[in-house]
């Protein structure tokens, strides 16, 4: 078997879909797990971009749909984590009307972040080290400090947090371990990029979020494929088993490697 062979078993991405058939998976993968778990719904972070876009549309219906089938509410609430403006809050706005999201919160976390950046430097300058904390480190600290929040809400609403990544991050390890990687349940999981933008279109997400160019928003002028050097049309291309040029499945085969520990159970002994 080759590696690439073994990537896609091991990731669990089809060749092709039928995205109104993956859309009725998910969602009754969520509505069943909601139901087992005893929680009252699902959280999602919406960020403005495709992947969250989808996993807002599967939730809203899986918990409408839940609502309707037992008597009970359950919830879909969004969350909207700028650090301080968000030049494109407005596309995570439009994603929670397209899908008549009546539960969302905005809650920034620039001043939370901007402490724990500071802390760091304090830490660095007691051991000598005398500089602002990386670009990297930062937004690494961005992502956490989404997440923490949003567990701390979902405590106290009794929701699960939902994930979106999904197989074209998870083979490059495109997400912050402990940061957008820690959530309760992954919908998107088993989907690459061309086809979470297969599911988008058949859900309704806007236009404006279909056309933007894929960011992790972690600093300004950040795009995925820029950052990676591998473009998601090769990345999904990968995972549906098809040829693509050495540059690329070189970089894709060696960055799966390299961000094993991401996708590994935590080693102990």
């Amino acid at each position: 078997m080759s590696m690439q062979q073994e990537i896609i078993e091991r990731l669990g991405v089809k060749p092709e879909i039928d995205p109104d058939q993956e859309i009725r998976k998910r969602v009754d993968f969520l509505k069943d797990y909601v139901r087992k778990s005893g929680t009252t719904g699902l959280l999602i972070a919406i960020s403005g971009g495709i992947d969250s876009a989808v996993a807002t549309g599967l939730c809203k219906k899986a918990t409408d749909e839940l609502s309707e089938e037992t008597g009970k509410e359950y919830i879909t609430l969004g969350v909207f984590q700028p650090y301080g403006e968000q030049v494109d809050i407005s596309d995570s706005y439009a994603v929670a009307e397209a899908f008549n999201l009546t539960h969302k919160v905005e809650t920034n976390i620039q001043e939370a972040v901007d402490e724990i950046a500071l802390e760091v430097e304090h830490s660095l300058k007691s051991i000598g080290i005398s500089r602002h904390i990386s670009r990297g480190g930062k937004g690494n600290v961005k992502a956490r400090t989404r997440m923490v929040t949003q567990y701390a809400l979902a405590f106290e609403l009794n929701l699960l947090v939902v994930g979106t990544d999904h197989a074209s991050e998870a083979i490059t390890g495109f997400y912050t371990k402990w940061g957008d990687g820690a959530v309760d349940i992954t919908p998107l999981s088993t989907l690459n990029k061309r086809q979470v933008r297969q599911l988008a279109a058949n859900l309704g997400v806007p236009q404006s979020v279909l056309d933007k160019a894929p960011t992790a928003g972690l600093w300004e002028g950040q795009t995925d494929e820029a950052e990676l050097g591998i473009t998601y049309d090769d990345n999904s291309a990968y995972l549906e088993g098809k040829e693509v040029g050495d540059a690329a499945r070189e970089k894709l085969e060696k960055q799966y490697v390299k961000t094993a520990h991401k996708r590994e159970p935590i080693p102990g002994i």
